[in-house]
Parts: structure tokens; C-alpha cells; sequence
């Protein structure tokens, strides 16, 4: 277990980066994981989670938190639906970069096609497929007064619950500062669930297609 912890703790140092980049560095991840479409290596679920835990010791001001990262959220879904509106379908043949997977950007679209415009909002809890979600919208010329209504939603219920479940948690655990990164391993694992159940949905989906 300690292993796992520390392999965690050097692979992203939740803690520490909030702690020495304050609410300028939130901002700016929450920014990018749609904005630059980088979501599949930024950890938004987990970081606001450790967040909001760190907030409620007061290395944070919560309010302050919430307001700035919900606007981060839904700007960067802005600036992604409108990458996605400028450049079109011939954005499922671009090559694969450093900020950029075809195969991430087609299983948002398939998501996109089994849920619609609803999409913008559960894919803020699905990791990869929040990243693409709104340049999909913007490739399937989603009408832009619908998708900022959807967009303000999902980003504002996203960030909040994330932020107020981290700092929930730091609120009713005793000496959370003793366990904080046994904490940070649970929210880090389960901000990843619903990316893995999604996944195994799209295999069996495949093998039952497969079958008929």
C-alpha cells in the first residue's frame, strides 16, 4: 500500500504543486485539460478533489476557489467548442501529437452520438471524454447558445462538487493531515473510475456488435 502511495505521490505531487502554485496553477490546469484538449494527462477530477482537501485547512480560500475555476472550466470548453467549429471534420484525420489522440476524439464522438448535447455535461465527470466532448460540439456545429447553457451547467455542478467533496472530506476526517495522502490515493482512484467503466462499456458494446 505504501508503495502505491508513493508511486502516486511522484507521479503528480498533488499536494505540493497546489501548495507552490496556489490558485494560479488550478486555474491554469482547469484551463487546459479542455481548452488545449490535454485532459488525458491532467488529473482535473483529482486536483480539484485535493484542492478543496487543502482548502479546508486553509491553505486555500474555497469561495475564491470555486468562482475562478468555474470560470476557467467553462472557458476552456469555450475555446475547445470553438476549435472544434473552425477546423470541422478534418479533425478526425489530423495526426496525433503531444495535445492531441484521434482515438480519444473518437470516443467522445461516440459518446457525443449515444447522449447529444447532454454530453457536455456527464462528460465533465468522465475523464478523456470531458477533454474532447467540446470539440466535438463544435465539429457537430452544436448551436453555440445551447452548448454555453450546457457548458455553464456541467462546468459549475463539475467543479463544485468536486472542490466541496475534497474539502468535505477534510471537514469530517480526524487528523486529516496525518492521512492526507492516503486521501489524495483514494480521490485519485476514484476520479479515474468512471474513465475505466466507460471504457469496459465500449468493449462489451464492440463484442456484442461483434457477435450479431
Amino acid at each position: 500500500m505504501l508503495a502505491v502511495i508513493e508511486f502516486f505521490q511522484r507521479l503528480y505531487h498533488f499536494e505540493e504543486l497546489i501548495r507552490w502554485g496556489g490558485h494560479a496553477v488550478l486555474v491554469a490546469i482547469v484551463f487546459s485539460e479542455t481548452g488545449i484538449m490535454a485532459g488525458f494527462f491532467l488529473p482535473g477530477d483529482s486536483l480539484l478533489a485535493t484542492a478543496g482537501l487543502l482548502a479546508s485547512q486553509g491553505c486555500l480560500d474555497v469561495r475564491l476557489l470555486i468562482v475562478e475555476l468555474c470560470i476557467a472550466a467553462i472557458l476552456g470548453d469555450s475555446v475547445s467548442y470553438a476549435i472544434g467549429r473552425k477546423i470541422g471534420p478534418p479533425l478526425f484525420s489530423r495526426e496525433d501529437s503531444l495535445f492531441f489522440r484521434k482515438s480519444h476524439l473518437r470516443r467522445a464522438h461516440a459518446f457525443y452520438e449515444r447522449y447529444g448535447a447532454k454530453t457536455i455535461v456527464l462528460a465533465r465527470f468522465i475523464p478523456i471524454i470531458r477533454t474532447f466532448a467540446p470539440v466535438v460540439a463544435g465539429v457537430g456545429e452544436m448551436a453555440y447558445k445551447r452548448f454555453v447553457t450546457y457548458n455553464i451547467v456541467g462546468g459549475m455542478a463539475w467543479v463544485t462538487l468536486m472542490i466541496l467533496t475534497g474539502f468535505w472530506l477534510g471537514r469530517v476526517i480526524p487528523n486529516v493531515e496525518q492521512h492526507i495522502h492516503e486521501i489524495i490515493l483514494i480521490v485519485i482512484l476514484l476520479s479515474i473510475l468512471p474513465g475505466f467503466i466507460e471504457a469496459w462499456r465500449d468493449r462489451r458494446r464492440a463484442a456484442q456488435g461483434a457477435l450479431r
